[in-house]
């Protein structure tokens, strides 16, 4: 028999079980929180399919004429659901089929295209939901688990991390949504409007987008959004948005005035149009102004001018820092509210 004696001051080796957990350990508690998070969610998921008139475009996979199928979540246990707008965006009707095969009418209670959320509702009790998470406490890495409907194929589960935080997308009303989180968790056509999960069961986005030609480029709108704006169309059927009536372009400042009024960047936005007689106040504003700050909030885009049109500026009387003829001048608007 062959003994193995350590030299002087050399540590012996360690046995397999001091050296801890092997990689298929750590493979079966990585494969246990998945399993734990597809058993507890899977019976909030819900499949949707969407009877669409034919003149009524969608991004999503066609069923015959006209229809669309996607995902979405249960929110509460008497049938409130969370899914995309444009899932179901001018939909003539709805169906909601559960996890145990049961099938529902739907009604649409909200949609709010510039975020791609919409609130349905099913007559039934008793139904199992899911909680959002705080999605401000993400970060780059952590687990994000994905369950939806793609292509039709019910309940299908995929996982991957939280790839980036902060980013933003287009939404097709042409207004941008911020703060969307980028997952690898894989998406495809019929994910959409259902739940991005971390580990813990807890809704941290809903997915909403895939660039189809690149592989683990997926995005979700954060929980954080998606509560708030699902607790107004609740509430109210819709999210109110400011508007003052007009039309306007992101234009470069020129070097000159970017140093005499000590300006931080160079881009503005530039008033091409002036509506009359629109229910906002705006008759202050006149064609060429170039739009700097919104009641004291520096504007460099339209998407900055959009994201200052909230609920809380209809109505109030909002001071503009704009440049006319080569000087800086205040002028007053009153949003109202956008229909």
């Amino acid at each position: 028999m062959i003994r193995f004696i350590a030299n002087e001051g050399e540590e012996p080796h360690e046995s397999a079980s001091q050296r801890g957990p092997n990689d298929g350990e750590l493979l079966d508690a990585y494969s246990r929180t998945v399993i734990h998070v597809a058993q507890e969610v899977s019976e909030a998921v819900v499949q949707i399919r969407s009877s669409k008139a034919k003149n009524k475009p969608s991004r999503r996979r066609r069923r015959g004429n006209g229809d669309a199928t996607g995902s979405g979540f249960l929110i509460s246990s008497d049938g409130f659901i969370v899914t995309n707008s444009h899932v179901v965006s001018g939909a003539q009707k709805i169906e909601v089929g559960l996890q145990d095969g049961r099938q529902f009418p739907a009604r649409l209670i909200g949609d709010d295209p510039a975020t791609d959320l919409a609130v349905l509702q099913i007559d039934a009790s008793g139904l199992s939901w899911a909680r959002f998470g705080d999605s401000s406490q993400l970060q780059v890495g952590q687990l994000a688990i994905a369950i939806g409907n793609p292509y039709g194929f019910q309940y299908s589960v995929t996982a991957g991390v939280v790839s980036a935080l902060g980013r933003s997308l287009r939404s097709e009303s042409g207004r941008l949504i911020d703060d969307v989180i980028q997952t690898d968790a894989a998406l495809n056509p019929g994910n959409s409007g259902g739940p991005l999960v971390d580990s813990h069961g807890r809704i941290i986005g809903v997915n909403t987008a895939v660039i189809l030609p690149a592989q683990g480029l997926c995005f979700a709108v954060t929980s954080n959004l998606a509560e708030y704006v699902v607790g107004k169309l609740i509430r109210d059927g819709k999210v109110r948005r400011g508007y003052i009536g007009i039309a306007g372009q992101q234009v470069r400042i020129n070097s000159r005035m970017l140093q005499r009024f000590k300006l931080q960047k160079p881009m503005a936005v530039m008033v091409q149009q002036v509506e009359a007689d629109c229910p906002a106040y705006n008759a202050e504003l006149r064609q060429g102004d170039l739009i700097l700050e919104f009641d004291g909030e520096a504007i460099h885009s339209i998407d900055d001018l959009h994201r200052c049109l909230s609920e809380a500026s209809i109505g109030r009387v909002i001071r503009l820092t704009v440049l006319r003829n080569g000087k800086k001048t205040i002028a007053s608007v009153i949003p109202a509210e956008l229909v």
